[in-house]
């Protein structure tokens, strides 16, 4: 898709809105990284103060998806730092959607890609790998499945059934 405002896509697919095929999620995320504006097909991953599935997903190549990780909203711990950011940069993942906090902000800040979280905490998670992969997810308001398409800029996020042409 050449580079169209969130806003516009809107603006463009009100039947898409109104269907539900094309939903925005509520403007609840930070923005971090280099790439404010960025899209992809979405991975989906469900955690709890637990980043090993996180990081086993961004060891792989991205091409050109977004990572959407539901980590339950907390804001206990950062479930996504720094390394793994820079891995999934390096794997060409185009971004990265955190329901919960993220640390190493500087650093992920430095990075070509696309970051939105919810906050930052200087706390890690665990390591022990639970969680669930390739799930429907709610967050923000909205349902997100695995394989949909996520638009992201300074706007706002939204996910379409259907990869979107405008």
């Amino acid at each position: 898709m050449a580079f169209v405002t969130t806003a516009e896509v809107c603006d463009a697919n009100q039947e898409l809105i109104r269907s539900g095929q094309l939903r925005a999620l509520q403007p609840i995320f930070q923005i971090y990284g280099r790439r404010q504006i960025f899209s992809g097909p979405v991975v989906t991953v469900k955690v709890f103060e637990d980043n090993g599935l996180i990081r086993q997903f961004l060891e792989e190549k991205g091409n050109g998806r977004v990572l959407v990780v539901d980590g339950g909203g907390s804001l206990r711990c950062a479930i996504l730092g720094g390394n793994p950011v820079v891995q999934a940069q390096n794997n060409g993942w185009a971004g990265i959607i955190v329901n919960g906090c993220i640390r190493d902000v500087d650093e992920i800040n430095g990075c070509d890609i696309g970051v939105r979280a919810l906050a930052s905490h200087p706390l890690k998670a665990s390591k022990k790998g639970l969680g669930e992969q390739r799930v429907p997810l709610n967050i923000a308001g909205t349902r997100i499945c695995d394989g949909e398409w996520l638009y992201a800029d300074t706007d706002g996020i939204l996910v379409s059934q259907i990869e979107l042409s405008v």
